[in-house]
């Protein structure tokens, strides 16, 4: 596989950043992620951070150098980061639960496969026009289409990791990418400032590095004052530059090798008292298949 990466996150005008953005690769797959963690519970940061690792950990020990089954995985792993959060709080007494939003895409056999939970967002564009967004766990989302739907918060959640209730999560793909599309994972403090068809165009402007840097940095000026935490995480598919700074070749990679952005190993202690042996994973895969089948069969008759 070849591909470019960049990411950037600002603080903006918050007095923490919030946000927490990473990335893992093998041979023949890898995995971007991106969690903004909630502003008004406790260790929001923290949040964002379990969640990243939580799926990492999961990912490094499952893609072997691909992944099995790809949407079983992801929506494993992000119910695995939701108990996590929860036992993490039980476990200090904590009187609220921090809380996390997170979207992530994992790219195999040249197909997108991707997750997301609250109003962090995947964005795929092509030679400048959008291909997908994903549709944000928000009211005014969910009202969008209905008269005075606009009247509600942007910051509305009715799905989160971390809350007391199951999380409501999307999954999408498979679906085949061409060379040179562009993806965005971004937090809602960068796409509130752009319209999509305008994020669109101007995520294809240049080369991937300045076109992320360009969005994250108007972001933050047509907040002003009122900045959130602004976070971005770009992909460009099969970069034909074989000298671009940010390009990645997995060619050279054996089978066995895991490369990360996370330090997945120093969280696997962290993350012990809640890991999941074989067995479980193979549970937890099946359960999810049979959610899959029966929804799937619903929509047939």
């Amino acid at each position: 596989m070849k591909f470019s990466v960049h990411q950037n996150s600002q603080q903006g005008a918050r007095a923490l950043n919030e946000d927490r953005l990473a990335y893992c690769y093998t041979r023949q797959s890898c995995l971007f992620m991106l969690a903004d963690g909630m502003g008004g519970h406790p260790e929001g940061a923290t949040a964002a951070q379990m969640a990243l690792h939580t799926v990492g950990l999961r990912y490094q020990k499952m893609a072997k150098p691909l992944l099995r089954q790809v949407a079983p995985f992801l929506s494993g792993a992000v119910l695995h980061a939701h108990h996590h959060l929860v036992r993490y709080a039980a476990d200090k007494g904590m009187l609220d639960t921090p809380r996390t939003t997170v979207v992530a895409a994992v790219i195999e056999r040249n197909q997108l496969h991707a997750i997301h939970c609250g109003d962090s967002r995947l964005y795929l564009v092509r030679q400048g026009q959008l291909v997908l967004r994903t549709r944000d766990h928000s009211m005014r989302e969910r009202q969008r289409d209905t008269p005075g739907g606009e009247s509600a918060s942007r910051n509305l959640l009715f799905s989160c990791l971390g809350s007391s209730s199951t999380p409501v999560f999307d999954t999408t793909g498979p679906l085949d990418l061409q060379q040179g599309d562009r993806l965005l994972l971004c937090s809602d403090g960068l796409w509130t400032s752009w319209g999509d068809t305008e994020l669109a165009q101007r995520l294809s402007l240049g080369p991937l590095d300045v076109a992320t840097d360009a969005l994250v940095d108007e972001a933050l000026r047509r907040s002003g004052a009122r900045a959130d935490n602004v976070s971005a995480l770009a992909v460009e598919w099969e970069t034909e530059d074989d000298f671009h700074p940010t390009r990645i070749s997995t060619d050279h990679l054996e089978d066995g090798v895991f490369a990360s952005t996370l330090d997945v190993n120093a969280a696997a202690d962290a993350d012990s008292a809640w890991d999941m042996d074989d067995d479980a994973i193979e549970r937890t895969i099946a359960e999810i298949n049979e959610a899959i089948r029966k929804t799937a069969a619903r929509h047939k008759t």
